[in-house]
């Protein structure tokens, strides 16, 4: 591959600097790559009649990542744009709100959280101003110097070809991503990430490594902690960990716990069995859509169920609705979990860094409330002060 780059004797601005980044993406997207190409073509010596700018506007950096590869950055990126919760919370995590310039899956990105960090936040009204970014005319309006989406998803999701992503990436930004949150879809045939390795590649975009690692150190901390003090592996719940949006469920899309894709880490950092194991139920995916009724429900019996889709509730408005209604159903109420109250809101479905903060407290308590506290209390089993002061920037 070669580096298009520009005319010699042009001194490049700033948004060059980004666009020469999304010119080496372009070339090297889901081709397979070797880690080398983009640095080569970044790297030939300058002639005698070439003008080059400053040693501090040509300090590059690459960052590697699946599907893409390698993505060389010349200036740190300003403006960004995320598919869905998962690497939004991810730029938020690094101190990035300000450069938000739309998102692809508002819907599923939930903000209410940084309410109860202090000075953590970010503009609603640009999320609902570009909530489902996807076409390619969105990408050029916007105009960010990043994309941090899965450039397979669009192709497989959204019907984009090779050469429209080749197209955006050459003539507005880089894409870098990987769809991390299920491990079930057929296409996804490359490397996945677990949540902090993603992270981690993110920070390396934002040149945001030292954020990156106190964010990691206290978030190692709080799930040892949570970790010691679980009970013995035998004492655990087994848990069903489904999707059904409705407040009247009769249906069920399966979540499988052993598949270890991010929206389900809390569930795993916590120690529980999944109770399909051992079924023929598959996870859901792009090419699965397959539900499960009440029987099938009542012939695994689980100690817990989850139910996805209802995050916009507080966990009281949840019992009073989803789990009333299985308590007055006539199958659904003879459910061991439905009978001992057992039955809650099974997390996000993109959960990034700061999500995953508050949802494993929600889990631990949902799972263990003799230990951690009932889920609709207000006992707090991390330090929101701490873990605000790290989003921004008072870590040193």
């Amino acid at each position: 591959m070669t580096d298009p780059g520009r005319p010699a004797l042009e001194q490049p601005t700033r948004r060059d600097y980004i666009k020469g980044a999304g010119l080496i993406a372009g070339g090297s997207l889901l081709a397979g790559c070797s880690s080398n190409s983009a640095t080569d073509s970044t790297a030939t010596e300058p002639t005698e009649t070439t003008e080059t700018p400053t040693a501090t506007e040509t300090e590059s950096y690459t960052v590697n990542m699946e599907p893409v590869g390698d993505v060389t950055f010349q200036t740190v990126p300003e403006r960004w744009l995320p598919y869905g919760g998962t690497y939004a919370d991810m730029g938020v995590a690094l101190g990035q709100a300000d450069g938000l310039t739309g998102i692809g899956g508002a819907d599923r990105y939930y903000t209410y959280v940084y309410d109860e960090l202090p000075g953590v936040s970010v503009d609603q009204e640009t999320i609902d101003a570009n909530p489902e970014v996807r076409t390619k005319e969105e990408f050029y309006e916007l105009d960010s110097d990043v994309h941090l989406y899965d450039p397979g998803m669009l192709i497989n999701w959204f019907d984009w070809s090779q050469s429209d992503v080749d197209e955006i990436a050459e003539n507005v930004a880089p894409f870098i991503g990987n769809l991390i949150f299920r491990r079930s879809d057929e296409w996804h045939d490359y490397r996945y990430y677990t949540l902090y390795q993603a992270f981690e590649k993110v920070a390396e975009v934002f040149q945001e490594q030292a954020r990156y690692e106190a964010f990691k150190q206290l978030h190692d901390d709080y799930i040892a902690d949570l970790q010691s003090q679980l009970p013995p592996a035998e004492e655990r719940p087994n848990v069903l960990l489904t999707f059904e949006g409705t407040d009247e469920p009769e249906s069920f899309s399966p979540y499988r716990l052993n598949d270890n894709g991010t929206s389900k880490k809390q569930w795993r950092d916590l120690g529980v069995t999944d109770a399909l194991a051992g079924t023929d139920i598959e996870n859901l995916s792009t090419t699965n859509r397959g539900e499960y009724d009440y029987e099938t429900l009542l012939s695994v019996d689980p100690d817990v169920i989850l139910v996805r889709g209802h995050e916009r509730k507080s966990a009281t408005e949840f019992r009073e609705t989803v789990l009333q209604f299985m308590q007055d159903h006539s199958v659904g109420s003879q459910l061991t979990a439905v009978q001992n109250g057992r039955v809650y809101r099974g997390g996000y479905l993109r959960q990034g860094p700061i999500h995953n903060f508050f949802l494993t407290e929600r889990a631990a308590q949902q799972l263990y409330p003799d230990i951690f506290g009932d889920v609709t209390s207000d006992t707090e089993l991390f330090d929101r002060e701490r873990l605000a002061d790290i989003v921004t920037g008072e870590f040193e």
